[in-house]
């Protein structure tokens, strides 16, 4: 066994006794009751399990839950879904993230299986792009290298990029 602590969503979790081979969607899901992340192929593949460690730096970046262990991880603040909405003091949702507002305007989902992975790799792209803009017409090339990766069976990922698209253009600081 060994001990792990780690900053999820703004929250302290830890010291904690781990399994060294328990994956961080088990870690998520069965310690810390956030089954938000969704368990696809196990694989990673299919990114599904995508969540955000936030570097030191300011800057963020995803891993895939399914194949990294949780030990992996110790030390590190993360983001999962359950934390970008807003909450009021009740823990009750009183506003939607931009990218999962994005996503509903466009109906970007059907199931919602991949969702989750899709918005936080959206959110990392979008903060990331404010630390480091790219030109307009450069928004539709990075998108399609940024999420080309997400498998989605339901929608055909035209409404995730419609909505990520318009999402980027109209986020102040993104685009030069």
């Amino acid at each position: 066994m060994s001990m792990i602590s780690l900053t999820i969503n703004n929250k302290l979790y830890g010291p904690l006794e781990v399994d060294p081979e328990v994956k961080m969607t088990d870690f998520l899901h069965e310690y810390l009751n956030l089954t938000g992340t969704k368990f696809g192929c196990g694989q990673g593949v299919c990114q599904a399990c995508t969540i955000i460690v936030d570097n030191e730096d300011g800057s963020s970046d995803t891993i895939r839950t399914c194949i990294t262990n949780a030990v992996v991880l110790n030390g590190k603040k993360l983001r999962t879904i359950e934390g970008h909405a807003e909450t009021n003091k009740q823990g009750e949702i009183i506003a939607l993230h931009p990218v999962q507002e994005a996503f509903v305007e466009n109906f970007s989902f059907q199931c919602g299986w991949c969702t989750s992975g899709f918005t936080n790799k959206t959110v990392a792209l979008v903060e990331n792009l404010k630390r480091n803009p790219i030109a307009k017409d450069q928004v539709q090339h990075v998108i399609e290298t940024e999420l080309k990766d997400h498998v989605c069976r339901c929608t055909g990922y035209v409404k995730y990029y419609k909505a990520v698209k318009e999402l980027i253009l109209s986020t102040e600081g993104a685009t030069i």
